[in-house]
């Protein structure tokens, strides 16, 4: 594909962020009162008058899985939409559907892998690799035209994910309690729960198996030996930790 199809396909991932599928609603619903109508003539002055370009920026929408680091078992589907802010940097924020009442789950940091490449061993050991969420069809970008998703696909393909999760819905968390937690992508066949998999796929009428066959051709590039350190048993997470001399709360890295 020439430079100029290149740009047009990423023109249209861009242009399309958020569209296609079926909507998919919070799984919770946090305690409070109703809005009043002095609120929602408030947000509605504000809608119109502030400026929002940070989260106007936020202009790719992809669908995926995280895990927890350390519990495969504690896994959910992540709604991310993102902002590119480079060729080598992209951040996302994620959530846990796609209409308004989503609520905000966590962030994800994606760097290329020559940025990566040059990272310290300890802090590559909190990334994870998108290799295998691409190539397997996990990883989506709905309601864009096939070619565009793969053009799309094949850069990610190479990237590294840095995601803290801190609202842990998925639990049935009607408010973010608790640490943030490090997450996870899969990278094997048969890691991910099949039915999960599936009722997204049903949702966004996709294929996983489809998007494997149309992906075979990227070139996948090898993956960084110190990237998902959970496979070799390295995990890191945040514990809550009280300081015995003035009682503050703080959180530490293990």
């Amino acid at each position: 594909m020439n430079r100029t199809a290149q740009l047009a396909s990423y023109v249209v991932v861009l242009a399309c962020a958020g569209c296609g599928g079926k909507n998919t609603d919070s799984v919770v619903q946090a305690p409070g009162a109703d809005t009043t109508v002095k609120t929602d003539l408030l947000e509605a002055g504000a809608a119109l008058m502030q400026n929002k370009e940070p989260l106007e920026a936020l202009n790719a929408y992809m669908n995926g899985f995280h895990f927890y680091n350390g519990n495969m078992k504690g896994q959910m589907e992540a709604h991310h939409y993102c902002a590119l802010l480079n060729e080598d940097v992209t951040q996302c924020l994620i959530f846990d559907g796609n209409r308004k009442n989503a609520k905000i789950m966590g962030i994800e940091y994606i760097v290329s892998g020559t940025l990566f490449a040059g990272f310290p061993a300890k802090e590559k050991r909190m990334w994870h690799s998108h290799v295998h969420e691409v190539r397997s069809g996990q990883l989506i970008a709905p309601g864009i035209p096939e070619v565009a998703e793969k053009e799309f696909m094949r850069k990610i393909a190479g990237t590294y994910g840095k995601t803290w999760h801190t609202w842990h819905t998925e639990q049935e968390r009607e408010l973010p309690l608790g640490s943030p937690k490090l997450m996870m992508g899969f990278t094997q066949d048969g890691q991910a729960d099949e039915a999960m998999v599936a009722a997204r796929d049903k949702r966004f009428d996709a294929s996983g198996a489809e998007n494997r066959k149309n992906r075979a051709d990227i070139e996948y590039p090898p993956i960084d030996p110190e990237a998902d350190a959970w496979q070799k048993g390295i995990v890191v997470q945040l514990e809550t930790v009280v300081r015995k001399d003035n009682n503050a709360i703080a959180h530490s890295a293990h």
